[in-house]
């Protein structure tokens, strides 16, 4: 990955970071523990960007710092080209934070926690839009109800509704979905497009890696407090060197032909013969010409793809544990 050019205020992205360090110091003989070791990274505005990494490899310890919550040891970062500590008033309202935790007030409705977001934010009530929001995060009939009375999905969507009570032109949603059922989470996510059209910047974390593989234009790997790939989407899936082909014949066969056992192939269920292999050594055409000449007739062929959990896990099993 190349380095990051020096820290600008460029109109180009939302989000950039340089050389961030934190280091969290140890009490008594418990050593200190660097949680991030120096992140470089851009967000393009209106992007909508993937932040992924195992647990503890320093993405909440990221987005904390962004929103103020927690202090940096080294470097800079700027949100919307706003300093988050020379101009951290400006920094902070351009941005809305999902948290992963639920710290909802107990003793407030689901309208009550939004009009309070809102005057903290100081958006005039004439310009609130408290009641489209709940009514995109399912939440209209719950209006009335004490945050306490919510189930935990609930919960978890009046968050996301809080983040968005002030227009933020960055909202970094972190696992969002977790404990959201399937219907509910479609709907968070067709909101939360539409915000992204209309030039939203969006952040998300997730452990749905599918969620981020179909949203996501770019996405940057986090792994022991480093940026271990930083690239769109499409760019980092196409460098795994990696399908697999799986053909059906025409008849059971009861073993693999001598001709074939190099390239390695598996048989499944009499007939289903399957074949790994990386397409920059070997040619999909290759391997069916060698079917082929072994006497072997398909009636049914299928291609895998990669997927981002593999580019995942290769990314992160690549780098040990500092």
């Amino acid at each position: 990955m190349s380095a990051a050019p020096a820290l600008h205020s460029s109109p180009e992205n939302a989000l950039e970071v340089r050389d961030l360090r934190k280091i969290y110091k140890g009490k008594g003989k418990v050593p200190d523990k660097e949680a991030l070791k120096g992140i470089s990274l851009d967000v393009p505005r209106g992007s909508f960007f993937g932040l992924l990494g195992p647990n503890g490899a320093g993405k909440s310890t990221l987005i904390n710092i962004l929103a103020g919550l927690v202090n940096k040891t080294s470097g800079h970062a700027r949100v919307c080209g706003h300093d988050i500590e020379k101009d951290m008033r400006a920094a902070r309202r351009a941005l809305g934070v999902v948290p992963q935790e639920l710290n909802l007030d107990a003793f407030f409705s689901a309208r009550e926690v939004m009009e309070f977001q809102a005057g903290l934010y100081g958006v005039p009530k004439a310009s609130r839009r408290t009641d489209e929001i709940l009514a995109a995060m399912g939440l209209t009939d719950k209006a009335h109800s004490y945050a306490r009375t919510l189930s935990g999905g609930m919960r978890r969507r009046l968050l996301v509704a809080k983040a968005m009570v002030h227009q933020p032109d960055v909202l970094i949603l972190d696992e969002p979905t977790a404990g959201v059922d399937i219907e509910l989470r479609q709907q968070l996510w067709e909101y939360i497009r539409k915000l992204n059209d209309a030039g939203t910047t969006i952040i998300l974390t997730t452990h749905y890696l599918e969620e981020a593989e179909e949203l996501c234009d770019q996405i940057a790997i986090i792994n022991h407090g480093e940026v271990v790939a930083c690239e769109p989407t499409e760019k980092l899936l196409s460098k795994l060197d990696a399908k697999t082909v799986t053909m059906v014949l025409d008849k059971d066969i009861e073993t693999i032909p001598a001709s074939l056992v190099p390239l390695n192939p598996s048989l499944s269920h009499g007939r289903r013969l399957s074949i790994h292999y990386k397409p920059s050594e070997m040619a999909i055409s290759k391997i069916l010409a060698d079917v082929a000449a072994s006497g072997l007739n398909i009636v049914d062929l299928t291609t895998e793809e990669p997927d981002l959990e593999d580019a995942f896990l290769q990314m992160t099993s690549s780098r040990t544990t500092s």
